[in-house]
């Protein structure tokens, strides 16, 4: 089974979604998008992505920074919220259809160190409608117009890295995230890329390596902590693999793949009261789905040993 590739961009993401209605259905969510001072940000892309109808659509923020999405059905989304001059941010939120869903608050960071003029916003815009569209050449050749351009926009190479990455061209795509690395050695998200790229080439050691060059405090995405936790448990390392998935649950409470795989850390670990807590907590979020059936046996299970332990 391919592994599923994970990438944070700093200028836009741009993100492909099916044609398929089946995200229809009777629930309503809503929320609202700042800027790091509190205030609101119009114009964001809000996308959302449902898991089980493998199928999404787009919203846009109103001049309060806020967003609607009506009628849809409930189960886990992906949302990805993105906008020009700002870091992309995805979280993933369960919605129930029946019942109240919670306001989701997001605070997007302003990027540092590009101006985006009009002329180059016009072809970026067509660069990433290009990438939406699977146009992934063509995209290419909109971003290398944008560098001939504007030789200081370096950042652009992390969109001509993305088209590679999502053609599978892992080579390609690294030599492009590294031209960021050239520019700016720190860069958080250049090298969790470079590590993504060696991820998906099944080099998981080369990819701890690289992931292991980012700052733990630093990592503020749910969905990046729990793929790199998932590196780390492929590689056995649990100690090491448990402190994403805590700090990715902690970061966002109801990210059910995160608490599931926490909960499955701390029983491989050993750590049997931390599993039932944690799977306890899973069955409060997802009561009745095929893997909610599942975790409710890890606790039968574990209360059994409990009883077992506090016997002897």
């Amino acid at each position: 089974m391919k592994k599923a590739g994970f990438l944070l961009i700093l200028i836009f993401l741009a993100s492909s979604f099916l044609l398929s209605q089946d995200y229809k259905g009777k629930a309503r969510v809503f929320g609202y998008v700042f800027d790091e001072e509190g205030n609101p940000i119009e114009g964001v892309s809000v996308k959302l992505f449902s898991l089980r109808a493998q199928g999404g659509f787009t919203v846009k923020t109103n001049k309060d920074g806020k967003w609607i999405a009506s009628w849809i059905r409930g189960g886990g989304w992906n949302v990805d919220f993105e906008k020009i001059g700002y870091m992309p941010k995805k979280i993933s939120i369960n919605i129930v259809t029946y019942g109240k869903n919670p306001e989701v608050t997001v605070n997007l960071k302003k990027v540092e160190g590009l101006v985006i003029t009009e002329d180059l916003e016009k072809d970026l815009v067509r660069g990433n409608e290009l990438f939406d569209q699977g146009k992934y050449e063509e995209a290419i050749q909109a971003y290398e117009k944008i560098l001939e351009e504007f030789p200081e926009a370096y950042i652009i190479n992390r969109n001509i890295g993305n088209c590679y990455f999502q053609q599978e061209n892992y080579e390609k795509a690294e030599e492009y995230y590294k031209k960021i690395l050239e520019n700016d050695p720190k860069s958080t998200s250049a090298i969790l890329a470079v590590g993504n790229c060696y991820n998906n080439r099944g080099e998981n050691e080369k990819a701890l390596e690289w992931y292991r060059k980012i700052e733990f405090e630093k990592l503020d995405d749910p969905t990046v902590l729990y793929n790199i936790g998932t590196s780390f448990t492929n590689s056995s390392e649990h100690q090491e693999a448990l402190k994403y998935y805590r700090r990715a649950v902690e970061i966002q409470d109801d990210f059910l793949d995160g608490i599931y795989q926490l909960g499955l850390t701390y029983l491989t670990l050993g750590s049997f009261p931390e599993a039932l807590e944690t799977f306890e907590k899973y069955v409060t979020k997802d009561p009745d789905s095929e893997r909610a059936t599942q975790v409710k046996g890890f606790i039968e299970y574990l209360k059994r040993e409990s009883e077992r332990n506090n016997r002897v």
